[in-house]
């Protein structure tokens, strides 16, 4: 039987200092490597949150102000499945300037228990992999 973590996993939000004492506390994490073809960070942020049932706990405004022409970007992320144990996520990834501008970097998931970081681990690897690449136009060709 499979089932999709997606199911159980809900939005939730917690303050910075719950959120370190969290990271500092839970014992499970994964770690995966950026693998995409979307070259712009933040809507890689967005594609992350709205596919994991996530909640972005660095404010957006401050996103965008902070990284206006920058090529680095660093989020925490929130979930709560519904037995109540927490997921955290940290992305930090990086847009490299030669050729593609390809974005590069890890995302850091933890939680309490093994299952939980490596189910969404899982999710993270294939909805990273999912982004259909845009079809050249005929005026690019």
């Amino acid at each position: 039987i499979q089932l999709d973590i997606m199911d159980y996993i809900r939005p939730a939000e917690c303050k910075s200092e719950e959120f370190r004492a969290m990271w500092a506390e839970f014992e499970w994490e994964n770690k995966v490597a950026i693998n995409t073809n979307i070259t712009d960070l933040r809507e890689f942020l967005n594609h992350i949150v709205t596919n994991t049932n996530m909640t972005c706990l660095t404010p957006l405004g401050e996103v965008s102000a902070t990284n206006i022409g920058s090529d680095f970007l660093a989020a925490n992320l929130h979930a709560r499945s519904v037995f109540g144990e927490d997921a955290l996520v940290n992305l930090s990834i990086e847009r490299k300037d030669e050729g593609e501008k390809k974005i590069t970097g890890y995302i850091r998931i933890r939680s309490k228990t093994q299952g939980i970081a490596l189910s969404l681990g899982d999710r993270i690897t294939t909805i990273q992999r999912s982004v259909p690449i845009p079809e050249a136009t005929p005026e690019a060709v």
